[in-house]
């Protein structure tokens, strides 16, 4: 099983709408660092570039007692008009996670990995709350994010 932390920022826009130009978009409302509370898993900052050359690149540290127990690089491309979001969690190879339609927020789909399938962000404000589970929302894990800056 993979641990995946999350730090997506949602809007209501889904991330496969199209620019001014009608070409598929990336998130630039994400960039920036997103941290949760230290508590029993610790506290988990990710902190996001502006998009650049097609993508946005992050990184995922949580710390807790003092120590790093969790680390991702963190990517968001296009492909086509579909945003495919590509955790590494550990430096591990990337897990292709990707967009889909409707809903509050954005979901990201991947029904053949084993945990998470499923990753749903949803913002009100400078909260982000964040959940993945398996697709068909059993066995959900939900964090709650504060943007830093």
């Amino acid at each position: 099983m993979i641990r995946i932390s999350l730090a997506l920022v949602l809007l209501a826009t889904p991330l496969t709408a199209a620019g001014s130009d009608g070409g598929a978009v990336l998130p630039e409302w994400l960039a920036g660092c997103w941290c949760s509370a230290d508590g029993p898993r610790g506290q988990t900052c990710e902190d996001w570039q502006k998009a650049a050359g097609g993508m946005m690149l992050g990184t995922s540290q949580t710390v807790k007692g003092g120590k790093t127990v969790a680390f991702e690089f963190l990517r968001i491309t296009l492909d086509g008009d579909t945003a495919v979001y590509l955790p590494q969690p550990g430096g591990k190879p990337p897990v292709p996670f990707r967009a889909v339609t409707g809903g509050e927020g954005v979901t990201f789909v991947n029904a053949a990995h084993d945990y998470p399938q499923r990753i749903h962000y949803r913002r009100s404000g400078d909260t982000l709350t964040a959940e993945i589970s398996l697709a068909d929302g059993s066995k959900a894990m939900r964090w709650t994010f504060n943007r830093v800056h």
